[in-house]
């Protein structure tokens, strides 16, 4: 695949518009060569792995391929930047294997010698959670539930509870960080 013209010369909408005229991959790919570092940080940010990072990278141009032709797009650094973000937040809740997987790193061991008779611990720090989780206020109770074991996006808690994006962010930092201080005060 090589150009027939220099990509320089053109606008991130001319580059669209031959893309989705020609089907030309070259288009494409000299457009999502001026989003390349953007796409990479957004996917380190998320992953904190710079392999998993490199990969998704990739893996958001693959994607890119189809998705370029099916949707109207008016500021493609927006629209990659908000699907390198989606795509790995799908990676990332496709990975955990317990909801309160990310909100309870700390009460669970990883030396398994710690804990010999497991499943009764796991309860336990799982209750003292719980506890925890009531003793915060309202609205942080309310959005770290629906962030962390319900798994819902910012957006969605926001239109749900009709708080604004930014509160909710709030509320779930501090709510997290109100659990983990509670947690420490009850030795878990």
């Amino acid at each position: 695949m090589f150009l027939r013209q220099p990509a320089t010369d053109k606008t991130d909408e001319e580059l669209i518009g031959l893309y989705r005229s020609t089907h030309d991959l070259a288009w494409l790919s000299a457009l999502y060569l001026r989003y390349t570092s953007l796409v990479y940080g957004v996917c380190l940010k998320y992953l904190r792995d710079r392999e998993e990072a490199k990969d998704a990278v990739m893996q958001v141009h693959e994607k890119l391929i189809k998705s370029l032709l099916e949707h109207e797009v008016a500021s493609f650094r927006s629209w990659v930047y908000v699907s390198a973000r989606n795509h790995c937040l799908m990676q990332l809740r496709s990975k955990r294997t317990h909801p309160t997987e990310e909100i309870t790193p700390f009460l669970v061991e990883s030396d398994p010698s710690q804990h010999p008779d497991d499943e009764p611990a796991l309860e336990t720090r799982l209750n003292s959670l719980e506890k925890c989780l009531e003793t915060l206020e309202m609205h942080q109770q309310q959005c770290v539930r629906l962030f962390y074991l319900r798994e819902k996006s910012y957006q969605e808690i926001a239109t749900e509870t009709g708080f604004e994006s930014r509160a909710v962010k709030s509320y779930i930092q501090n709510g997290k960080r109100n659990l983990k201080i509670c947690m420490d005060q009850h030795g878990q």
